[in-house]
């Protein structure tokens, strides 16, 4: 089974709650079994700042799903939860966006899929939740935690667990 690392964020609806339901259809759908799920964090909006703050999280998964079949589970989870990406701006508000960040050590360059995900480095909206469950996973040569020892991490709030 492949470990692989994926990124969840939103701002429109109750996003917590979709994330816990998105979780479920995507380890159904992929036959996969949920390893490790971060907290959710309050985030400031990324690239259109004009809206309203994210929630994000990250969780690990194991799947026998090869990464363009993980990746169309994704996105028919997606569309489930409401979003239509052919309907929405660049880094807009969104119900769910979920991005695959890494699947086990694998390398790739497609026009719809690259991996390890190419801009995690930049993003504390993600190192963050992501080095609350894998601190110590190298991506691209780099541990998760040392990523996120070189990005700003002002404005994510950890948000009280749900229960």
């Amino acid at each position: 089974m492949a470990s692989v690392l994926i990124a969840l964020g939103g701002n429109v609806g109750d996003v917590r709650a979709t994330f816990r339901k998105a979780i479920a259809h995507i380890c159904g759908i992929a036959q996969g079994a949920l390893i490790a799920r971060s907290s959710d964090y309050a985030t400031p909006p990324w690239g259109d700042e004009a809206q309203d703050p994210f929630i994000n999280a990250c969780v690990e998964i194991e799947t026998d799903l090869d990464p363009h079949a993980l990746l169309f589970v994704l996105q028919k989870v997606e569309q489930k939860f409401g979003r239509t990406r052919d309907k929405e701006r660049r880094w807009g508000p969104r119900t769910i966006d979920l991005d695959m960040i890494a699947y086990d050590d694998i390398s790739l360059q497609k026009p719809d899929l690259t991996l390890p995900h190419p801009r995690l480095f930049e993003r504390a909206f993600v190192l963050v939740p992501l080095a609350e469950i894998a601190p110590d996973r190298v991506i691209s040569g780099i541990p998760v935690r040392d990523g996120l020892a070189s990005v700003s991490t002002q404005g994510i709030e950890r948000l009280p667990d749900t229960g």
